[in-house]
Formats: C-alpha cells, structure tokens, sequence
C-alpha cells in the first residue's frame, strides 16, 4: 500500500485498486475494439448485400468516386490509372473481374464475414460464400480512414489486388 497526496487528501493505493484501474481499462480497449469489429464488418455486409438476388446489380466500379468509396487512395488511384490507361487504348484493365466475389457472375448465396482487428485503425476480413455452389473465400485487408473503413488490399488464393498492379 501506498500512501500520497491528492488535492489535500491522503490518497491509498492498493493493488486492489490497481487491478481495478487495470480491468477498467481492458474493459474499455475490448468495448473500443468490438466496435470497431462491427462498423468493418458493416462495411463488408452492405458490399455483398449488393450481391444479393437474381436481379442485383453488386458494385459497379466504374467511376473514380465509386473506387474511392471502396478503396484506400493510393489503392484506388492505382485502379483508376488502370482503368483509364486501359480505356485509351481500348482494352480491358488489369482488374477484369469482380474484386468482392472473385468472379466475372455471381449468384451467391449466404455469406459469413469475420473480422480481426489488428490495431486501432486496422482489421483483417475474412468474407466466406458460395457462388453458382463454387465455395469461394475472399480475404480484406481494412484500414480505418476519416471518412470510414477502406479496403487496402484483397487477396483471392495466391492472388491479390495491389499484386495485380505491382507486377507491371
């Protein structure tokens, strides 16, 4: 026990109440990263609704802002260069599928999406489903800008996005 001084109070401090301060604060770091956990992961639920049904539309990205929507800035500028030095020379870009379902069609069914944080302002996705009965993983890696959460990288197998346009 220790004995100090506090506003002209004897303050004691035990290590019963260390190991409360201490709990409190693990308390409130697991409050803080469970949050977290849910807004990546309602990121990642209204990407796939999109996916849902005979008549969806998924995410077109076929405009910059739609990209910057999706995809951290340096990320998204690479697509957009991408796609822009493509349509000049009227060919298709390095991306020529869809990134969110590993795929050109889709028809999925349920998904299951599991997020771990890594830090504060980064997650790790894990976006599990089948499509046209094909089991099919997808794994994000997240980043938690400003103005929300951003995809940093997606990986498909042994493949991933920002791979696709290092290797030029």
């Amino acid at each position: 026990m220790r004995v100090g001084w506090l506003d002209g109070e004897i303050v004691m401090v035990t290590r019963r109440n260390l190991a409360f301060a201490a709990m409190l604060t693990v308390a409130y770091a697991s409050v803080d990263a469970a949050l977290a956990d849910q807004a990546a992961k309602a990121f990642l639920e209204k990407i796939y609704a999109a996916y849902k049904g005979k008549e969806s539309k998924g995410i077109p990205l076929d405009s910059d802002a739609m990209m910057r929507r999706y995809f951290e800035p340096k990320l998204a500028a690479l697509m957009i260069k991408d796609y822009k030095e493509a349509a000049k020379r009227g060919d298709v870009p390095d991306l020529d599928s869809d990134p969110f379902i590993s795929g050109q069609d889709w028809q999925i069914g349920p998904v299951t999406i599991v997020v771990r944080d890594l830090a504060p302002d980064r997650a790790s996705a894990t976006a599990s489903f089948r499509n046209f009965d094909m089991p099919t993983t997808v794994v994000y890696d997240l980043v938690r800008l400003k103005e929300g959460w951003r995809i940093a990288d997606i990986t498909w197998g042994k493949e991933t996005l920002r791979g696709i346009y290092v290797k030029k």
